[in-house]
């Protein structure tokens, strides 16, 4: 990100690590906190101490860094959300880990897919990271943004250049940013030998895609999440390729609110593994039948009639409904590390 002359500021980046949660929240996440703080100071900072969830830094350190700066803006880049902040000093880098989220006082938090029933808007909330104090310059009114953390996965940290250090410039391409061009894309893809679903949870390949939009691109790709990625052919990379830009673009559209999204989508009838009765059907109006099968350690869905794990890919060897081992060249889904 270049800097202005004459101008600096830090980045404050909240980011999610868990491959459940992808980009399509985290823009969600990133409208909220912009449209609430964008120009607009920081006056005051709470802030809880945790030793696992502040990493290399402490609480009282994140405070005197955030404190009293103006918000320039707000950007994100695959799971990574961030505002510019005007002013000197090291500039904090945060993910959200697996049950990370945003809460506005007065309102609900951001959940995953549904806020459950016993979600509550006490304020402070429970679990609570951090609170931002966000004066509006117009009205003068503070809104109090905070940062939630349950189980402790998540990290903030504070960094000299964000942009040029872990996460970030660990990330891969991120589709709805900076998608390659189909040459490019089929190039990254053959050269690897794993599973396509694990690749595509790897984000040093595609920033931001989590585990239910990779199940999603490869539904409408027709591609069994088991193929092998060396073993596409041009039809199915150049469909894999067009539906992780659709399917991203849809999300984000939608805001990450799942009411809005297709009815013909896997997501709408994937939850439950089995134990609910869906109403997804195939091209001919048949039901579909879900499946699932685990790759790359995560819970993959997908519609046995579509997505055939035959074709040049199909003599690799496969397990009780799990990849078995770690295959050659199969690349880790662990997109963060932990400290």
């Amino acid at each position: 990100m270049p800097e202005l002359p004459g101008q600096s500021y830090f980045i404050l980046i909240l980011s999610l690590h868990s491959t459940a949660i992808t980009s399509t929240e985290v823009e969600r996440a990133a409208k909220l906190l912009k449209g609430i703080a964008k120009n607009n100071e920081v006056v005051d900072v709470q802030a809880s101490e945790d030793t696992i969830v502040y990493s290399g830094t402490t609480h009282q350190e994140f405070v005197q860094t955030v404190k009293g700066r103006v918000v320039r803006d707000v950007g994100r880049y695959g799971k990574v959300f961030y505002m510019e902040l005007e002013g000197d000093g090291k500039m904090p880098v945060m993910h959200f880990g697996m049950t990370g989220m945003l809460q506005v006082k007065g309102q609900l938090a951001t959940f995953y897919r549904e806020t459950p029933r016993k979600a509550s808007a006490d304020w402070p909330p429970r679990f609570m990271k951090f609170i931002l104090h966000i004066k509006d310059r117009t009205t003068g009114e503070i809104a109090q943004v905070a940062f939630l953390d349950a189980r402790r996965l998540g990290r903030i940290r504070l960094c000299t250049s964000p942009r040029d250090e872990p996460p970030i410039s660990a990330l891969g391409f991120d589709p709805i940013l900076c998608m390659p061009e189909l040459e490019e894309f089929e190039s990254l893809v053959l050269k690897r030998s794993c599973p396509i679903k694990a690749l595509l949870l790897d984000q040093s390949f595609s920033a931001g895609v989590g585990n239910w939009v990779a199940d999603e691109v490869l539904y409408h790709s027709r591609i069994h999440p088991e193929r092998r990625c060396n073993t596409l052919t041009k039809n199915e990379l150049a469909a894999l390729h067009r539906q992780i830009q659709q399917v991203c673009k849809i999300a984000v559209d939608a805001n990450a609110d799942d009411s809005k999204f297709p009815e013909n989508w896997l997501f709408k009838h994937r939850w439950g593994k089995g134990k609910k009765k869906h109403t997804l059907l195939l091209p001919s109006g048949e039901p579909a039948s879900i499946k699932w099968v685990t790759v790359g350690g995560r819970t993959s869905a997908f519609v046995a009639q579509l997505q055939h794990f035959g074709g040049s890919g199909g003599s690799a060897q496969r397990g009780k409904g799990t990849v078995s081992g770690r295959p050659h060249h199969c690349i880790s889904v662990t997109i963060f590390p932990e400290d």
